[in-house]
């Protein structure tokens, strides 16, 4: 039986490192926040329920989205962004399922790499979540270098998500990715008790 498991992590925390580490093992690996840009514009009925609420701006005229537009709404309105995220997170679930229907069988485990995971419910439809966490000081350096921004920036960008704390309440298994623990050995341990749940 194949399993589901979600993986998240603060921004910074290197997530998406660690699902390299998995994708090396042979795991495919679905990126929720890649898929939710693509069918903004791919899927019909997302679009249409984006252009109901926040209008015809919200696509250019060449079909792409308008991110100037859609963030000059949901960037300091949390009513507006949970009224974006109403629409894009169920996309994205079906999304997933549909992704998941197309994993070879000998597969053992999936993985859902995800932002939100906890905040968008989606870890529900996992069997067991991860969550990647760092330092606070190694996450803000990390993005501050990847995206030019500053401290304060980052630190912005950090008080929108759940805090690790919260996160660890909720989460099945813990990666540490602090520069000081190999990752890899990490990821391998858990690897191999995922092949075991499925035996």
């Amino acid at each position: 039986m194949m399993i589901k498991i979600g993986i998240t992590g603060g921004i910074g925390s290197g997530k998406t490192t660690v699902c390299k580490v998995f994708e090396k093992l042979g795991i495919p690996v679905f990126y929720a926040d890649t898929v939710a840009k693509d069918i903004m514009i791919t899927d019909p009925v997302l679009r249409e329920g984006i252009i109901q609420t926040f209008g015809k701006e919200s696509y250019t005229t060449d079909g792409k989205l308008n991110n100037k537009h859609i963030a000059g709404i949901v960037f300091n309105d949390k009513e507006q962004l949970a009224r974006l995220n109403g629409l894009v997170h169920p996309a994205v679930f079906r999304a997933f399922d549909s992704w998941q229907k197309t994993i070879p069988a000998d597969i053992p485990y999936t993985l859902k790499e995800a932002a939100l995971l906890f905040e968008s419910g989606s870890y529900k439809m996992c069997d067991k979540s991860i969550l990647v966490t760092a330092p606070a000081d190694v996450k803000i350096q990390r993005v501050m270098e990847r995206d030019g921004v500053t401290r304060a920036q980052v630190e912005a960008r950090m008080d929108k998500q759940l805090s690790d704390e919260e996160k660890k309440k909720m989460a099945d298994f813990l990666i540490t990715n602090d520069e000081s623990q190999p990752v890899i050995l990490q990821v391998l341990e858990l690897h191999h008790q995922f092949i075991n749940f499925t035996k």
